[in-house]
């Protein structure tokens, strides 16, 4: 992978978080991302200082801009507004002139090109009210690759300041929907988190349904159906490899990933029961996990592997169940009315997000993995399929209006930041990569 050539050091600077006077460290820039009445800290942006005719510098700090602006914890500045013009990446800005303008950060640097065409891009984060550096890095890598250079621009700059990993250098894998509501054509597509590079990964001969990415790696799972049978499938996104997972005795759905990548979880569906099964990828041997003369789906594991979230209407409506990883012990979780699905643990452990209806509305939401502190973050006429972001501080899903096709949303834990995700097509049953590598 051509980004694997990227390396990134920490500048040798004053203000860096290990270099810090412990007196003075508590005044420093912090964002609690805990509180859900916070504003958006004010931050200044300006485009980094590039040669001439080359406007690299310019794309990586509308980029960097943009991921900062779409977490809710950052407010951009205008630019017009910015009084200092002329930056240099060695040397402390004017903080008076920032201040003025009511800037609490300020990232600013610059790129330069080798002879062979490599970038080399140096930041700064400074700390306006301290008049202090926070961070410095220097990345270098080819030119195709700025792009995720910024995301992990914005990567370190929301983690120096919120303490939080970042998770703007991902992907999202989602369905692709086209065509009129009886005959949609679906697709297996992939972007980056900001809705930059979508491309194909099916031709649309058959409906894909419910991809997942794998934690550890890469790769995803999905199903696929025709008109007489379904499948489930892995991809490796870096290598292209596609195969089966073989053929089942019944309808397959709902495949899911243990978090080291060893084995899937589905659900299959005989004689008008649909049960909950696993499968160790390296001997395709099947367990089956549930008995229960219900309907058991959406199987969802613990980071560490060791219990099972699903979902099931064996106490007569469909609730949150929980169970080990072999099967036993399974017990209800959620208890409120409505009608819950689609449970996904947390990559943290803390919470696990679902569906639920209530009436003619639906919802995402949190809960503890042991059904406590329930929260709804969400509320539309169709709100679906929550898919965590690999640091489990947002969530994406898919929402649907009377009349209109469904498209990708993010909300945080706290229910701030509730915006459309820049993807202008129509879409569903999104999935977030962990970062790359």
């Amino acid at each position: 992978m051509a980004f694997r050539r990227l390396c990134c050091a920490l500048a040798a600077a004053f203000g860096l978080l290990a270099g810090l006077n412990p007196v003075t460290a508590h005044a420093q820039l912090v964002i609690d991302i805990n509180k859900a009445n916070r504003q958006p800290v004010p931050v200044a942006i300006p485009a980094l200082n590039a040669p001439a005719g080359n406007t690299v510098g310019g794309d990586i700090s509308r980029v960097v801009t943009g991921d900062l602006q779409r977490s809710g914890e950052f407010r951009p500045l205008d630019p017009n507004s910015f009084l200092e013009r002329t930056l240099d990446v060695n040397v402390q800005p004017r903080f008076d002139d920032w201040k003025t303008i009511g800037a609490q950060a300020l990232i600013n640097g610059q790129v330069t090109v080798d002879a062979d065409g490599r970038l080399h891009v140096d930041f700064r984060l400074w700390d306006i009210f301290q008049a202090q550096q926070l961070l410095g890095l220097q990345f270098t890598t080819t030119p195709e690759n700025w792009r995720r250079v910024a995301h992990k621009i914005a990567d370190a700059v929301y983690e120096r300041l919120t303490g939080e990993k970042g998770y703007f250098d991902t992907r999202v894998v989602f369905v692709s929907e086209s065509g009129p509501k009886t005959q949609r054509k679906k697709q297996l597509t992939i972007m980056d988190q900001d809705g930059a590079n979508p491309s194909f990964l099916t031709n649309g001969s058959s409906d894909v349904m419910t991809p997942r990415f794998s934690s550890s790696s890469q790769e995803i799972t999905y199903m696929a159906l025709t008109e007489s049978t379904s499948s489930i499938y892995l991809f490796n996104i870096e290598t292209g490899r596609q195969e089966t997972l073989g053929r089942f005795q019944g309808m397959v759905f709902a495949p899911r990933f243990s978090p080291d990548g060893s084995k899937v979880a589905y659900s299959m569906e005989q004689r008008g029961n649909s049960d909950i099964y696993v499968m160790d990828l390296r001997s395709r041997q099947t367990t089956r996990l549930t008995f229960d003369p219900s309907i058991d789906t959406s199987p969802s594991f613990s980071p560490d592997g060791k219990q099972i979230v699903f979902n099931s209407d064996r106490g007569g409506s469909p609730q949150l169940w929980m169970m080990n990883a072999d099967g036993s012990g399974a017990h209800q979780l959620s208890f409120g009315g409505g009608r819950y699905t689609t449970p996904v643990w947390s990559p943290r452990g803390d919470y696990i997000a679902f569906t639920k209806q209530t009436g003619d509305q639906f919802h995402i939401g949190i809960m503890k993995p042991d059904g406590s502190d329930e929260h709804l973050l969400t509320s539309s006429f169709l709100d679906e399929g929550p898919s965590w972001a690999p640091n489990g501080r947002v969530l994406m899903y898919f929402r649907e209006a009377p009349g209109t096709g469904p498209h990708l949303w993010t909300v945080d834990i706290t229910g701030r930041a509730e915006q459309q995700a820049p993807y202008p097509g129509q879409a569903s049953d999104p999935a977030w990569s962990p970062l790359l590598p």
